[in-house]
């Protein structure tokens, strides 16, 4: 897609625009992808507000596939990286070799200076090469013996992760998981969705040639930074930031929650919440956008109460007891 002829930001052209972006890139992911509707309605929200992402799931239900298909309809830079327990820091991120005919460093670049990053099952490698992406995931820059190294404006990450509960993996530290806009759980298909997957792709035991299935780009860096100026330009109402801050603050005072959210998520939730609108067609924000990113937005940045464990609730659970005692606006 172009920006030629769009229309100013914010204008119903835009908006409309913004909605074709998101249909066309719905219909060439789900010609690989079957099912996983609200995971790719999440990928796309997390592509315009310019956050990261995090699938979790076991093994053999998709996730490195749709991150895959989700690369392949963007014109963007694209490196994969398998984590795995001897994976380092400088695997990652690059290190300094001297070179010995200029008698000089040389900076020789990790697979972070990329655009779109597939971090392949992140729980399976040490917090110190986790932590190596804090930075990157942040501030958008990297640093390499004391020298800042700036990261491309489209730099994203797509990390999949195995359950905790499987052997020979390291949960993500806190401050790790609250650089990842949103959490997705993917679970395994219903019995209609894996008849359609078998006969579609049944036939091959490796993954799928993407370009057979016609999944190609639908849009460049240029246009995605074009589509977040749309999404600023749209304003909240103030009982929509109402709603939204009293549905955070109600986290930190909920008895089965040991720590509730932090003030960093509201502002997340906000722009994420422009970006689901308006890949609705709407420049405004509805009530609904807001619960429907609650959950995979907040999942991740609550720590349950020892009681709640004991009583067998989960973050999911308790998230919607938080929607259903905060009033939302008519």
């Amino acid at each position: 897609m172009s920006t030629e002829s769009v229309g100013p930001a914010g204008s119903t052209g835009s908006i409309g625009k913004v909605r074709e972006l998101g249909q066309a890139l719905r219909e060439r992911i789900g010609r690989v992808i079957i099912g996983q509707d609200e995971a790719v309605h999440l990928l796309l929200v997390a592509l315009i507000a310019e956050g990261h992402l995090l699938f979790e799931g076991p093994p053999g239900t998709g996730k490195t596939l749709l991150a895959r298909s989700f690369a392949a309809c963007l014109k963007l830079d694209f490196k994969r990286v398998q984590f795995t327990p001897d994976l380092m820091p400088g695997d990652l991120i690059g290190t300094n070799l001297f070179n010995f005919q200029t008698n000089t460093f040389t900076l020789t670049k990790g697979p972070v200076f990329t655009e779109l990053l597939l971090a392949d099952e992140i729980n399976r490698t040490p917090p110190k090469t986790q932590a190596a992406l804090l930075e990157a995931m942040q501030e958008r820059t990297i640093t390499i013996d004391g020298t800042s190294h700036p990261l491309s404006g489209g730099f994203m990450v797509l990390a999949t992760q195995n359950p905790i509960e499987q052997e020979g993996t390291y949960p993500l530290p806190e401050a790790q998981l609250d650089r990842f806009l949103f959490k997705v759980l993917i679970g395994y298909p219903d019995r209609g969705e894996e008849l359609t997957m078998v006969k579609t792709h049944g036939h091959q035991t490796a993954m799928p040639k993407l370009d057979k299935l016609g999944v190609n780009p639908v849009c460049d860096l240029r246009f995605i930074q074009w589509v977040r100026q749309v999404v600023s330009a749209i304003r909240l109402a103030d009982e929509t930031v109402a709603y939204i801050v009293d549905l955070v603050r109600a986290t930190r005072n909920h008895p089965a929650l040991h720590y509730g959210a932090s003030p960093r998520a509201a502002n997340m939730l906000a722009a994420a919440s422009r970006a689901a609108a308006v890949l609705e067609g709407r420049d405004f924000v509805i009530p609904d956008d807001i619960k429907g990113l609650f959950k995979p937005l907040l999942r991740h940045r609550v720590v349950l109460s020892a009681s709640a464990e004991v009583d067998g609730l989960g973050a999911d659970q308790v998230l919607e007891q938080v929607m259903a005692q905060v009033p939302a606006p008519r």
